[in-house]
């Protein structure tokens, strides 16, 4: 009986020590899930408001026309009053090209031929630009007149409210609010 009781000492002993170690465990385990339910971020919220106002300045655009001459034919003869078979030469004045006269005749009467000519007179050159509104001599321009800020505002309160308020001619106003929510 003696051993019987050894053996049940040693069998408790062994069960208290493993069960020692298991509460030691699952102690260690729950503290180990609790600090991992924990969160850790860095939250940042940002707003901001903001009102943009312009007026359009005054402005004028313009391009200059070049010239362009082409002739073309067949079966034809040309002179330019004086030379048989010329195309002419022509003359620039003021960067503008005058292609002369031509004339052509018809190489073999009674057959077919073809003749054509096409000339686009070039703007003058002109050195200094036109004030706004005024009429320049080139071929293309654009002239727009200054805008006029007539009742434009724009306000921003202190709770991040806009008030726009349109103006006059050639006048802009942009009201934005923006929200920014960043999480790292």
């Amino acid at each position: 009986m003696a051993d019987f009781a050894f053996k049940e000492k040693k069998y408790l002993y062994i069960k208290h020590n493993i069960l020692s170690r298991m509460k030691k465990l699952v102690l260690i385990t729950s503290l180990l899930f609790l600090g991992a339910t924990s969160a850790r971020a860095d939250i940042t919220s940002r707003m901001t408001s903001s009102v943009q106002l312009t007026v359009n300045s005054a402005a004028t655009h313009m391009q200059r026309v070049g010239n362009s001459y082409s002739i073309s034919g067949n079966n034809v003869d040309t002179t330019d009053g004086t030379t048989a078979n010329t195309i002419t030469a022509g003359a620039i004045s003021s960067g503008v090209y005058g292609p002369g006269t031509i004339s052509a005749t018809q190489d073999d009467p009674g057959e077919s031929f073809s003749f054509s000519t096409s000339f686009i007179q070039g703007d003058a050159l002109h050195t200094a630009g036109p004030d706004v509104g005024d009429v320049s001599p080139f071929s293309n321009q654009l002239s727009t007149a200054a805008g006029t800020a007539g009742n434009l505002a724009g306000t921003v309160n202190s709770q991040g409210a806009l008030t726009v308020t349109a103006g006059g001619a050639g006048t802009t106003a942009t009201g934005q609010f923006v929200t920014e929510l960043q999480i790292n």
